[in-house]
Formats: C-alpha cells, structure tokens, sequence
C-alpha cells in the first residue's frame, strides 16, 4: 500500500505537467494577442487625441473668422 502511495505522489504531478505545459503555451499566444491589441489600442488613442487636436485648432479659427463675417449666431 505504501508502494501504491508513494508511486501516485510521483505519477500524479508528472500526469499534471503534461496537462499545463500546453495549457501554457496557449496562455502565452493569449499574452501575445493582448500585447498586439493594447499597442494597436494605444495606436488608434493616438490617433483619436490627434483628430481633437485639429478640430480644436479649426474650432479655434472658427472663433476668429465668425465675428469678422458677421457669422455669430445670436445666442
């Protein structure tokens, strides 16, 4: 019975590793993936904060040009 014992507490963790070395492997493709997206989000942020940039320079012009046309509206 001892014998029984002692060989399951040497299987069992070895039957375990060959169940979680692919369960890594797939984590570490799942890492990657969010690493891709969090660049390509950090991308498309830079690109948004980019877009406010310019129209708030047109809003800015805007500003400027409205009252010299007689364009304002009457609020």
């Amino acid at each position: 019975m001892a014998e029984v014992a002692s060989e399951l507490i040497h299987e069992v963790p070895k039957s375990m590793r060959g169940r979680f070395d692919p369960m890594t492997l797939k984590l570490d493709g799942v890492r990657r993936e969010i690493s891709a997206i969090r660049t390509h989000l950090a991308g498309l942020q830079q690109n948004v904060n980019t877009v406010y940039g310019v129209l708030a320079r047109q809003d800015a012009r805007l500003e400027r040009i409205e009252p010299r046309l007689d364009l304002a509206d009457a609020h």
